[in-house]
Parts: C-alpha cells; sequence; structure tokens
C-alpha cells in the first residue's frame, strides 16, 4: 500500500497484503540443532506424566536416536532424579551444556542449577515461563533427533509459553482411569487446537494391576472411561500402562534408561509421524 506507514499496530485496514502475522516462536541457541520437539502434557497433576517422558526418552534413545528432555516443570522437576544427573556439563561464552545420562541423554532441569535441589522455586508465573523460554534460547543443545518437554500440569503461564516459543511438533496426553478423565482432557486437547498443535493420542498411566500370582489385571482405579473421551475426539489411545514398582524404583533410583519401554512402540510410531501444523 503506497500509504503504509510501516506501523501495523496502527493501521486500521484488515485485509493490508503487506500485513505479516508475528511469530513468537524463540530463536534457539545458535549451537543447539533439535530436529522435533514432543511436548508431554496432562489436564491434572499425580498421572505419571514425569514417567511417561522419561519411558519416552529412553525409548526413542534404545532405538538408536539422540533424545533430549526439557524439563519445564520448574515447580516439580524431576528429571534429574529419573536420569541420575546432578550438574550440567559446562558452560562457556556460547551459553549452558545439559547433563547428560550415562546412554547419552541430555537433560536440562531447573534442579540441576539449584544450589539446594530441595530447595523450593517460589517465583511468579511469568518468572517460571521465562526460565522455560531459556532453557530453549539459552542452553545448547547438540544434535538431538526427539526432543521431550516435561509439561507441568494445567493450562496455564508454561505450557502457553511452549506451546508459543518452541516450535512443537506434537503433543502425548498423559491420563489415569478416573471420572474426572473427560474434563481434563477436554481442556488439553482443546488448548493444543488452540495454539495449532496436533494432539497425537493419549497415553493412560496406572491403567491395571497385574497380579504377580495369577496375572489378573485388576483395575485399581476402577474401568477406563479413556475409549469414550478419545472417540469423541477422535484421537487414538496409544497405550495403557500398568502401575509397575519396578518403574518406580528405577525411576527413584536414577536408572529409567533400564526401564522396559515395549508397551510405547505405537507412541513411538506416533511421535516420529509427527509434523506441526501451521497457522
Amino acid at each position: 500500500m503506497s500509504s503504509c506507514s510501516g506501523n501495523c499496530s496502527t493501521c486500521s485496514s484488515s485485509d493490508c497484503g503487506d500485513r505479516k502475522k508475528e511469530s513468537l516462536l524463540a530463536q534457539p541457541n545458535p549451537k543447539s540443532n533439535v530436529k522435533k520437539v514432543i511436548a508431554i502434557v496432562s489436564g491434572k497433576g499425580g498421572v505419571g506424566k514425569s514417567t511417561v517422558t522419561a519411558m519416552l526418552a529412553a525409548a526413542m534413545s534404545k532405538k538408536g536416536k539422540r533424545t533430549a528432555v526439557l524439563d519445564a516443570d520448574i515447580t516439580g522437576p524431576s528429571a534429574p532424579t529419573a536420569f541420575g544427573v546432578n550438574e550440567c556439563q559446562g558452560a562457556n561464552e556460547d551459553g549452558l551444556y545439559p547433563a547428560l545420562s550415562n546412554g547419552g541423554i541430555q537433560v536440562m532441569s531447573i534442579n540441576l542449577l539449584l544450589d539446594d535441589a530441595s530447595a523450593p522455586v517460589v517465583w511468579r508465573g511469568p518468572v517460571i515461563a521465562g526460565a522455560v523460554k531459556q532453557f530453549w534460547t539459552d542452553v545448547i543443545w547438540e544434535d538431538v533427533d526427539y526432543m521431550f518437554v516435561d509439561m507441568p500440569p494445567g493450562t496455564g503461564d508454561v505450557p502457553l509459553t511452549v506451546f508459543q516459543s518452541l516450535p512443537v511438533d506434537g503433543i502425548v496426553i498423559v491420563t489415569s482411569p478416573q471420572d474426572l478423565v473427560s474434563m481434563i482432557v477436554s481442556k488439553a486437547v482443546k488448548m493444543a487446537n488452540m495454539m495449532h498443535i496436533p494432539v497425537l493420542g493419549f497415553v493412560e498411566n496406572y491403567a491395571y494391576l497385574e497380579c504377580p500370582d495369577c496375572g489378573k489385571r485388576i483395575n485399581v482405579f476402577g474401568e477406563s472411561k479413556l475409549d469414550a473421551v478419545a472417540a469423541e475426539f477422535g484421537l487414538p489411545v496409544l497405550a495403557r500402562l500398568p502401575i509397575d514398582p519396578k518403574v518406580a524404583e528405577c525411576f527413584d533410583n536414577g536408572q529409567m534408561e533400564s526401564v522396559n519401554t515395549d508397551a510405547l512402540a505405537d507412541v513411538l510410531t506416533a511421535v516420529e509421524q509427527a509434523e506441526r501444523k501451521l497457522g
């Protein structure tokens, strides 16, 4: 337009051909190389989202892929515990290098930066969201095929920051078989749709307990209601994971890379096929 001042904020035209949609994506560290970003989300806490995140990273690593975990749950960080790491590799003028697990998984978490890992992070939402953004812009992620982002529960500041600032290719929603599943899953799916992030499917954690003596499956939390919710949104249930004390023990002892991840095969396929929507 010949009269265009270049300041779109003062323009009243709704069909200006020069108007360009502003991208909120943050630039990664110039030394970083991350090919695909997958966010692991839940509508509520206590469903084992961090465990699923660690299992997915370990499973993809077993396939020979270079994987990473960005721990975006600032007030409840657990990735360092899951992988048995307690300090970053170092830092220089280019940025900060994440911790490296025994199996080569790159891990970044606020607990790697605190003098006392047990100290609470008493920050307001914008500060927490800013820290997560810095994990993307300031950390040097080296040749990562798949980055898994362990999100805090809900639809607040941090999920919004991750969805807007990171090039998320898809999300996996972790649930448990409880009455609230319909409401909390709906919120997570609708937020993803608003942000134009593809939902790859659901992982139902704590789906059952297998009796060690007879092999019978016991529905500790009642019958699953996830199939009906998944059908409502036209999304697949990619995996159902049992209550397994061995997994909890491996998590607490930093040995998640040794956990059997065969049940996540369909999740890995969905992750490999994920492609970010444009819009």
